[in-house]
């Protein structure tokens, strides 16, 4: 049973995983800033400095508007937190797969959503998808990293690269380099994003469908 929790563990924190996680953390930024109002899904951040820009200018209606997708990470944390600690001890469902296939109708929902329905309802979702995400997949082979946002990844990179060059520690170059490989194919996911965009637009997001199946069949099998 150890050697089989120890293999599961192992795949869930694969290069190729996180690889797949962050074109969809790449594309679903580029998604909801396209198309639904110059809102950031994942990284909230820029979403707090526009609501305060908003609240200084007495736009508080505008505030409410990037209030909302913060609201909805925040919610996302406590509601993975929650299926990870119902399920952590199921012994045939797997917390992370559950996460998956609840990423997956979401996403798929809102690829067919009316276009009349308000960008926040989009946003506020596909908030919620990010922080399941992020806060469910947090490691990779060991590392903390996160496959929704790249300030952290990039910090981290920098952390491994002076390891490598001051203290001379090679592992910590091969860490760089996962850092680095991360960051490159959340900027895929950018590009991806836009190239399908302007072929499909909305539908587009099915793209991101396909990779988070193959992702939970990578896992599952």
């Amino acid at each position: 049973m150890k050697i089989k929790n120890f293999l599961k563990a192992t795949i869930h924190e694969s290069l190729l995983t996180g690889i797949l996680l962050a074109i969809v953390g790449g594309f679903l930024d580029i998604y909801t800033y396209l198309l639904k109002g110059n809102v950031f899904a994942n990284a909230q951040t820029g979403n707090m400095v526009l609501m305060g820009l908003k609240i200084a200018e007495q736009n508080y209606l505008g505030a409410l508007y990037y209030l909302l997708p913060i609201s909805a990470f925040f919610l996302g944390i406590v509601i993975s937190e929650y299926i990870k600690h119902r399920l952590s001890n199921v012994q045939y469902v797997e917390w992370q797969h559950l996460i998956l296939i609840i990423e997956i109708i979401i996403l798929t929902i809102i690829a067919f959503i009316p276009k009349e329905i308000p960008y926040s309802v989009c946003n506020v979702t596909i908030g919620l998808v990010c922080s399941l995400q992020v806060n469910t997949f947090r490691t990779t082979n060991g590392l903390p990293y996160a496959s929704t946002m790249c300030t952290g990844n990039l910090r981290s990179a920098g952390q491994k690269l002076s390891a490598y060059l001051f203290a001379h520690d090679k592992d910590a170059l091969h860490h760089c380099f996962r850092y680095l490989i991360i960051i490159f194919f959340f900027i895929i996911g950018a590009i991806i994003a836009t190239g399908l965009i302007n072929i499909f637009g909305q539908c587009a997001l099915l793209f991101c469908c396909i990779l988070l199946l193959i992702t939970l069949l990578i896992l599952v099998y």
